[in-house]
């Protein structure tokens, strides 16, 4: 099972890397501001989304609860690097 601890980590970290990357390729090409400030934006509304569910007090089970997380931060994460390697 995942800490709570490694996922907010982990969320941090693979949020953190697309954002980079978004304004790494900003500043190669200037005229996609607009785009990739539309996937950094994206991709902080996904971290808190993430954060706010990693943070749940009320939860049955946690075991399967991280693993939803974990599963979702990926499907999250693979759908923003597609956009990023679109521009």
């Amino acid at each position: 099972m995942a800490s709570k601890r490694l996922l907010k980590r982990d969320v941090n970290y693979v949020m953190g890397d697309i954002i980079d990357a978004a304004y790494i390729h900003q500043m190669a090409n200037p005229k996609d501001a607009e785009k990739t400030e539309a996937i950094v934006d994206e991709a902080i509304a996904n971290f808190d989304e993430l954060i706010t569910k990693i943070n749940q007090k009320n939860v049955e089970n946690k075991k399967q609860h991280f693993k939803s997380i974990q599963k979702e931060l990926e499907t999250k994460a693979e759908a923003l690097v597609t956009k990023v390697n679109a521009l």
